[in-house]
């Protein structure tokens, strides 16, 4: 059907109805009368050809025809309905919900959240922290920005960064590493990964020794502990960057490990809207500056000042 010849007052009478299950509630939300209702479905069924209720003591029944119907149009009304709430002060906003695994969050895109600002102010950007775990669907967000090795099922996955861990650890204890093996007799706070400290002793050609104690589903609060003195920690140096410049967490070795990276994800049945598709495009961006200018091992590693 040609666009100019859609019955749009049909089928805006036809979701009202199908959704409050009766012309009466229908008539009420759309402010006309029953008769009104009733004459726009007749409309609309004669258009199409088929019937689209079934009445019954209970109320409107869909037929198999409007149940194919309803749910296009339904989502069609709210997406023209979003577009609408976004015009603010003669503006155009839209609101974009995304989820973060914390220490991304923290680490590398609140930093740089004024770039983006700047760059797109017709996008409201609203950041909901995890720990990786994250239903975008059910959580009512539009991407989510999480670590692994970029498979989810429904998901569209985009590759941004990886971030090779290593070890972290406060300025006193680095200078009583002299060499992997030292490790043996430290605290080696852990995380809810069980094969990053075995990769990173297999890739130092040491044996892992023994591990034990409190698992963390944080890498900011390894860090915290990590910078107290409190154990050494296995983490992604990229992410605690501003640590390393102020000297206050060292990295002792130079061995790295990389059992993942950070990924754009999005649901795979909803097309992008404009607000996605730019953040998008702004996060691949900034990896790219970052990766064109940052020195060879800026983000990887600082050697403790003696013992190296």
């Amino acid at each position: 059907m040609d666009r100019p010849n859609l019955p749009l007052n049909a089928l805006r009478a036809f979701e009202v109805a199908a959704r409050q299950g009766s012309f009466t509630r229908a008539a009420i939300e759309l402010r006309v009368s029953q008769a009104a209702v009733s004459h726009q479905i007749k409309g609309l069924e004669d258009l199409l050809g088929v019937a689209l209720f079934t009445r019954t003591p209970k109320g409107l029944l869909l037929t198999d025809e409007a149940m194919a119907l309803f749910p296009v149009i339904s989502d069609s009304l709210d997406r023209v309905a979003r577009v609408l709430d976004g015009f603010q002060d003669g503006h155009y906003r839209e609101t974009l919900h995304v989820g973060v695994v914390t220490t991304f969050a923290v680490g590398w895109l609140m930093p740089r959240l004024r770039e983006f600002r700047s760059a797109y102010p017709s996008v409201d950007l609203r950041l909901w922290t995890n720990n990786n775990r994250v239903d975008i669907t059910k959580e009512g967000l539009n991407m989510a920005i999480r670590f692994a090795a970029g498979r989810w099922s429904g998901c569209e996955a985009v590759a941004l960064m990886e971030t090779p861990l290593t070890v972290l650890c406060a300025p006193e204890l680095a200078a009583k590493l002299r060499t992997p093996g030292d490790l043996q007799a430290q605290v080696l706070l852990r995380s809810y990964r069980a094969d990053e400290w075995p990769s990173w002793f297999e890739a130092a050609g040491e044996a892992c020794p023994n591990l034990c104690g409190p698992v963390f589903d944080s890498s900011i609060a390894m860090a915290d502990l990590a910078e107290s003195g409190d154990g050494v920690a296995l983490l992604p140096a990229a992410m605690f960057a501003a640590r390393l410049d102020r000297g206050t967490l060292i990295a002792p070795f130079e061995t790295e490990v990389t059992n993942g990276r950070y990924w754009l994800t999005r649901p795979a049945h909803k097309p992008a809207t404009p607000a996605m598709r730019c953040f998008q495009e702004w996060l691949l961006q900034q990896m790219g500056d970052a990766a064109a200018t940052a020195p060879q091992g800026q983000l990887c590693h600082q050697p403790a000042s003696d013992g190296k």
